[in-house]
This record gives C-alpha cells, structure tokens and sequence, in this order.
C-alpha cells in the first residue's frame, strides 16, 4: 500500500513565529508532498507556553515521537514524558505544553494518540468526520448542553484547553481506530485552521483536489479568514 500525502505549516498573519510541528515536514514554503509505505506516521503538534516555549515544546514532543518505539498511544506518552523532563531541567520553560495528534496508517486502518485541540478527520464519498475529540473547556461544555458550537466560536474561553502534553507527568490519551478504505482522505490539523473555517469549507477544500493542493488551499483559506494563530496540516491519501 503506498499513501500520497502533502503537509504545509504556516505562521498566520497575526503571530510573529510559528509554534506548530508537524511530520512529515515540509520543505520549504508552501505544501510538500510524496509517497508512504505502511505503515505511515503522520502527526501535527501545538505548542503553546509563551516566549520560545511553545515552540521547545511541540519540537521536542515530535522529535519524542519519532523516535519512540510502541503504540501511537505509547508515543504519545513518550512524548510527554521528554516535554516534562526538559521543563524540569530548564526552569524558564515552566509551564511549556503542547497538544499532539499522531496517527499510524496501515493498508486497511488508522490508528491515532490525541491530546489536546488538534484534530483528526475522514473525508469519504463527500462527508468530513471528525475522528478525535477535543480536550478543550468548549467542547466539555457543547457536550453538556451549557453552549451551542455557535456560541463556542466567539466566546471568550475558546481557546483553553483542558489536556495538554507537559503539563504533568501522567497524561490521558485518547487512542483512536479508524477502518480505511480505498479513497479515503485524512486530514491532521491544528487549531489554526478549525478556528477560521467551518467543517463545510474544509470539506470543501478537500474535495476534488489532490493531496498538496488541498494542503495548500487550506492554508490559504485560514490566512483569508484571519490567520489568527499557526495553521499546520497534514493530508493523507489511500489510492483508489
């Protein structure tokens, strides 16, 4: 089984550096794209903690992830386990933390580590699904009634999140499955991009396209929109 994928990172119009990760990386600016055997590791990381700390944070976890051994859950794991001990060791990146979605892809399935407010979707036969859920205070509260989506959008919490790596040394993450079939579409994200735009425009954006010019468009999408914060994506194409 060989996956087409495209990946694009980009600072936004507002921030003045970009405090994403994201494997595989691309080359430059603009969307990168190639070819994959299975299994594939594909991820998007966020980082978040001020000054250069974000940056630390989401560039260690993914460098943690790479190069560990296990599950995409034991990854993850491991990940946070070296975000937590450099905080440890370098006391000005206290409170440093990132979110992380890293996903495996075999011919016939997806298997996915989330934690945080990045994200992970299936576009089939037309029809965007979100796969992961995100840890955030707004979501905890559409979940319980307490707030509409809409309401969500603009309120003035939106951006806290509750599950983060590095923020204590014993984490939940979620593990995701997926069953893949031919045709299949799968898109990684940061909030970047599902801050600025709805699941219809993604959807959209993702339609008809292949994997480096759909990467491509939505981060122009998101820049259109506002480019509030970093937009990373990663898009992952089973062939047909």
């Amino acid at each position: 089984m060989t996956f087409h994928w495209a990946a694009a990172t980009d600072p936004g119009r507002v921030r003045g550096h970009n405090e994403d990760s994201l494997w595989p990386r691309p080359d430059g600016a603009g969307a990168s794209g190639g070819e994959a055997e299975a299994p594939f590791l594909a991820m998007v990381a966020d980082g978040m903690g001020g000054h250069v700390a974000g940056e630390v944070a989401s560039r260690l976890a993914a460098e943690a992830a790479l190069a560990a051994e296990g599950d995409p859950v034991q990854r993850v794991l491991t990940a946070n386990a070296a975000v937590v001990r450099r905080a440890l060791d370098q006391p000005r990146l206290a409170g440093m933390g990132t979110t992380m979605t890293l996903a495996v892809f075999s011919p016939d399935e997806v298997e996915m580590g989330h934690i945080g407010d990045s994200r992970a979707y299936l576009y089939r036969d037309g029809t965007l699904t979100q796969l992961t859920r995100d840890h955030s205070l707004m979501a905890d509260m559409i979940a319980s009634g307490e707030l509409t989506p809409e309401q969500a959008a603009v309120h003035p919490f939106r951006s806290v999140i509750t599950r983060a790596l590095g923020m204590e040394s014993h984490v939940v993450v979620d593990r995701v499955t997926r069953d893949l079939q031919p045709g299949d579409r799968v898109l990684l994200c940061t909030d970047g991009l599902t801050t600025m735009l709805a699941d219809a425009e993604i959807a959209a954006l993702l339609a008809g396209a292949d994997a480096s010019t759909a990467a491509a468009a939505l981060i122009a999408a998101a820049n259109d929109a506002g480019g509030y914060d970093n937009i990373s994506v990663v898009v992952v194409d089973l062939p047909r």
